[in-house]
């Protein structure tokens, strides 16, 4: 099936401001590095920064009005069947979910409550636990997702990711058998946050530009940790001085896991369909004989953007974007993450899943092994566990290790892998587990190298 393209020769100005402006305005705001406070950041995450200041204190209380009204509305929905909600496929989605994620959504509101004032089983709303997950983190993620939801369609729907995809697509698909618009999924992620990447490229799924494979392995492998997160877990464990060799350490290991990864099951597993099931597969980046990257890229990218004729319809997009994550993602995240967390703080099992890993560690002549091998899977709770519990840990060698390890494994229940979870992309729990433990083995063997070279 050949794409439709528009005819370069006579593109009118109009074609090219409607191109031009909104994807420079997006790129800008999603992908352009700028110095904020001492530390590289995005503009994006520079306005959720700023709300965060503005709201300061108030953001805990919105979020736990958020997720309590989002659960009791699906209660209502559940009960009374509202036509005007079932008979709309968002509302639907967001207020009718099916009986496993109703109870995910649920216990999210249990928790938050809980959390928000105090009151059952300490372990629930401790500062480590639901705590953490409460006051640290889902203040920030409602901040981002806020503003890019909102702005999101600015890359999404005026020809960008069209224009990218054609220029990186004899990159993407011959390394990692992915289209080469999901290198901007990437950018925005390693520049801004992680979140971003998973909600860019759940919406692409959605929009069946994206089948099964491609969107599970995008999320789970090319939504990168960014550069300012990176920093401040160096510096947890006292080696910041080290951070240009420590993320070249990450870069290497984490090129490592996208190539080997995708081609290892699950993630070898999932269907090349869409996500109606259809199996009709359109290569949008198939570049026609007789043209190049850049003409049919700016050839495609012209023609999404001249099928925009409604700027209403574009900011409605990006009000659904936002509230599908701040009601639908939220309350998995507390619910997930916080679950994890207590398991991680009051459990041994972490440190259990951990014993296997010390014979490869001293394999490759890790220095104090048993209580590296403690901080190896506790990462799947959260991906600052590792560096906090590798502070005490003597060797040099050792902690640099673990702190590039804690990065590069990517998914962490506290956040990124709640957010999967909560999103579209078809991944589930037990995949997510297997995914992380096998990045972890992908990974662990380059950074120890890295390491005694540096070392």
């Amino acid at each position: 099936m050949q794409e439709q393209t528009i005819n370069l020769k006579n593109p009118t100005t109009a074609n090219w401001l409607m191109f031009l402006i909104p994807s420079l305005l997006g790129v800008f705001l999603f992908m352009a590095p700028i110095n904020y406070q001492d530390s590289i950041t995005i503009p994006i995450a520079v306005l959720a920064k700023s709300v965060q200041a503005l709201f300061e204190g108030m953001l805990t209380t919105v979020v736990t009005v958020s997720i309590t009204a989002t659960a009791l509305a699906t209660i209502a929905t559940k009960i009374v069947k509202p036509r005007a909600i079932l008979d709309n496929n968002f509302l639907s989605g967001l207020l009718n979910p099916s009986l496993a994620w109703f109870v995910v959504q649920q216990l999210g509101a249990i928790f938050v409550v809980m959390t928000y004032f105090e009151v059952g089983p300490a372990m629930i709303y401790d500062g480590a636990t639901g705590g953490l997950v409460l006051h640290d983190l889902l203040p920030v993620l409602f901040s981002v997702f806020i503003f890019a939801g909102l702005l999101l369609p600015l890359l999404l729907n005026f020809g960008l990711l069209e224009f990218f995809g054609a220029l990186f697509a004899k990159v993407m698909r011959p390394i990692f058998g992915l289209p080469g618009r999901s290198a901007v999924n990437c950018i925005a992620s390693w520049l801004g946050d992680g979140s971003v990447g998973v909600l860019m490229t759940s919406k692409q799924y959605e929009d069946k530009i994206y089948t099964e494979r491609e969107a599970a392995v995008i999320g789970t492998t090319f939504t990168a940790v960014s550069i300012t997160f990176s920093l401040v877990v160096i510096a947890q464990v006292n080696l910041e001085h080290l951070f240009a060799p420590f993320y070249l350490t990450v870069c290497l290991a984490g090129f490592a896991a996208a190539v080997i990864v995708p081609r290892l099951p699950p993630l070898s597993w999932k269907r090349n369909q869409y996500i109606d099931g259809s199996t009709d597969l359109v290569d949008h980046e198939a570049i026609p004989e007789g043209s190049t990257a850049i003409r049919f890229g700016l050839e495609q990218g012209l023609l999404k953007a001249s099928q925009v004729t409604s700027m209403r319809k574009v900011v409605i997009d990006g009000i659904k974007n936002a509230m599908d994550m701040v009601f639908g993602v939220l309350p998995v995240v507390m619910a997930i993450g916080t679950v994890a967390l207590v398991i991680a703080e009051n459990t041994p099992v972490f440190n259990y899943l951990g014993m296997p890993f010390i014979p490869l560690l001293e394999l490759l002549h890790i220095p104090e092994a048993a209580a590296a091998s403690k901080t190896i899977v506790v990462g799947f709770a959260d991906m600052f566990l590792p560096s906090i519990l590798a502070a005490s840990i003597e060797s040099d060698l050792t902690r640099f290790v673990i702190a590039a390890m804690s990065v590069t494994q990517l998914i962490y229940m506290s956040e990124i892998g709640a957010l999967l979870i909560g999103s579209k992309i078809p991944v589930k729990p037990w995949e997510l587990f297997v995914i992380f433990i096998l990045r972890t083995l992908v990974t662990l063997p380059v950074i120890a190298l890295m390491a005694h070279i540096i070392f």
